[in-house]
């Protein structure tokens, strides 16, 4: 059955489901919340598989993906953010956002030991303790605890921004460890 859609539609179809995952989160329908946000994650697979399938990857659609994904990632936290301050829960607000901030830079590092040569294709992907994908599944056990015991979701995001963290100094660690493949020297 042909269906029309392309990878880029999937991916923007995931980044719907991140920003319906966030606004559940907003209102602190905890489980629906933490069951959008996994399937969102789950979701996210069908884009890049659907291009390899078709023969339809592309650069741009390489870039969308990474650049939605990370948009889907930070509108979800933005989302717990938002329910933790309308019930109060101003240390999970700042914990979330810690979260969210340590998430990031486990991307950041990754683009930027790439863009500099440091690392090619997967390599620095597979580096650390907590890559997207198992943030992503820490984060659901999170969302759908809350609907139980908001400590839950407080103590897991802690433990993503921990979590997070390391892999950020695992992959400095990986990049001070080799050579680049490129020798100038550019400033962030």
């Amino acid at each position: 059955m042909k269906t029309g859609l392309t990878p880029n539609a999937l991916t923007i179809i995931g980044f719907g489901i991140a920003v319906i995952g966030a606004v559940l989160a907003g209102f602190q329908v905890w489980i629906p919340a933490g069951l959008v946000v996994g399937f969102g994650a789950a979701f996210d697979l069908f884009d890049g598989a659907l291009a390899r399938a078709t023969n339809t990857q592309s650069k741009l659609g390489a870039f969308m993906d990474s650049v939605f994904d990370r948009m889907g990632e930070a509108v979800v936290y933005v989302g717990i953010v938002a329910g933790m301050v309308s019930i109060m829960q101003l240390n999970g607000a700042v914990i979330a956002a810690a979260a969210m901030g340590a998430a990031f830079m486990v991307s950041y590092s990754r683009a930027k030991s790439e863009s500099l040569g440091f690392s090619s294709g997967t390599g620095i992907a597979n580096v650390g303790l907590a890559p997207r994908e198992v943030r992503s599944v820490i984060l659901v056990i999170g969302l759908i605890g809350a609907a139980f015991d908001i400590r839950f979701l407080i103590a897991v995001l802690g433990l993503i921004a921990i979590l997070a963290t390391i892999t950020t100094f695992q992959r400095i660690l990986f990049v001070y460890r080799q050579k680049p493949t490129n020798q100038s020297n550019p400033t962030s």
